[in-house]
């Protein structure tokens, strides 16, 4: 949380908000071909797009953070990142090389926001397994998973990762976990999310844009 003492300093930061939308790089497009994506992926690598956008880190500092899309959703999503950085949201991990980086880059939390990765949907915790046979949203640049440890994907009350155990429970509110605002702005842009899916398994981390 913010001094008091820098308020002032935060909201001028406000009006100076920076982001960009541009193709791939070449260096990128070859990691994403050892790594994330594959011949057979329902979407070419030149359809997506890295969108930098600012945001707040855990230690309420301002930094830019990069997340790849499709195209066609690219302006929407550099318009609700700025909303989340005006409402002071937190997000612990939004590097590219968090999540596309080599091993060692990797976040040792793995607490990584991001959006593509060309894989199946995953199956609800009262099913387990890993694949469902289904694309999932992701494969196509449309979804994204923000603060994955503290927004788990719950069913039966049963998490992937033990720890998120603590965030089962939504009625307290916790640093990192998808508020209403949050969801608010993401509607705002017509995406939906998975804490809202009417059976009893929620994905709270998930957004997009069909909501599933």
């Amino acid at each position: 949380m913010l001094r008091l003492l820098a308020m002032p300093l935060a909201l001028l930061a406000l009006h100076q908000v920076d982001s960009s939308i541009r193709p791939l790089p070449a260096k990128l497009r070859s990691n994403l071909e050892h790594g994330q994506w594959h011949a057979g992926c329902p979407v070419p690598l030149s359809e997506l797009r890295v969108v930098t956008v600012p945001y707040v880190d855990f230690e309420g500092e301002k930094r830019d953070g990069q997340i790849i899309v499709h195209r066609d959703v690219s302006g929407s999503v550099e318009k609700v990142f700025r909303k989340l950085y005006t409402l002071r949201f937190p997000i612990r991990h939004l590097q590219l090389s968090d999540m596309y980086g080599p091993p060692r880059a990797i976040p040792d939390d793995e607490d990584v926001t991001g959006s593509f990765w060309c894989r199946d949907s995953v199956p609800s915790p009262c099913v387990g397994g890993t694949a469902s046979g289904r694309w999932s949203n992701h494969a196509y640049g449309h979804a994204i998973d923000i603060n994955p440890i503290e927004n788990p994907y719950v069913g039966c009350g049963q998490v992937f990762d033990p720890r998120m155990r603590p965030y089962v429970d939504r009625s307290r509110l916790k640093k990192g976990m998808v508020t209403p605002a949050v969801v608010r702005a993401f509607r705002s842009i017509g995406w939906g999310w998975g804490g809202d899916w009417s059976s009893g398994t929620k994905d709270y981390m998930h957004f997009s844009t069909n909501g599933h």
